[in-house]
């Protein structure tokens, strides 16, 4: 059986844009998995992301992807967690700057509350670093829960977020 899955990327360490693109790549080459449709790739001011020790935090790359996928929610999370060791990266403290950042944000229209998994994710009805790319892939888009994406979208949450062009992406990093 086939599923329709959303993950979100993120990076602000170590060139993000190569970063986010690696995982594209990495997401495309899953077993039983297809990248469908993927995003613009968008900079973004750091959302909860605490300094260490007064230093700035880096802006952030982001986008989501779109995959069919023949693996479960499970499967699909611990695959996303393999490229993010892959990458890198570490997990000194919650919401710390990181080197790549999968979340898996939908998977079908399940529901699940569990102590590895939450769908949909918790946090990405409140994140315009997540909708407006998710949006940009899939405007007709309805969530569990939280309902149609295009309602969710408001200035205040789209503020601080930009779009690359193709010839920024490597121009910021």
């Amino acid at each position: 059986m086939t599923h329709r899955a959303f993950v979100a990327l993120g990076s602000n360490l170590q060139d993000p844009v190569s970063q986010v693109e690696k995982a594209f790549l990495a997401i495309s080459q899953l077993p039983k998995t297809q990248l469908v449709k993927k995003s613009s790739l968008y900079i973004t001011a750091p959302v909860d992301c605490p300094s260490d020790a007064g230093s700035t935090v880096p802006d952030f790359i982001n986008a989501v992807a779109e995959v069919q996928t023949e693996l479960s929610a499970q499967e699909l999370l611990l695959a996303l967690h393999a490229i993010e060791n892959t990458a890198g990266r570490e997990r000194p403290y919650i919401n710390a700057p990181r080197i790549l950042d999968c979340d898996l944000l939908l998977f079908d229209d399940l529901l699940i509350q569990s102590d590895r998994l939450t769908l949909p994710h918790p946090r990405m009805h409140t994140r315009g670093f997540v909708l407006l790319p998710l949006f940009e892939i899939e405007p007709q888009l309805s969530m569990p829960i939280h309902g149609k994406i295009a309602q969710l979208i408001n200035p205040e949450l789209s503020k601080d977020i930009k779009k690359l062009k193709q010839a920024e992406q490597h121009e910021h990093f």
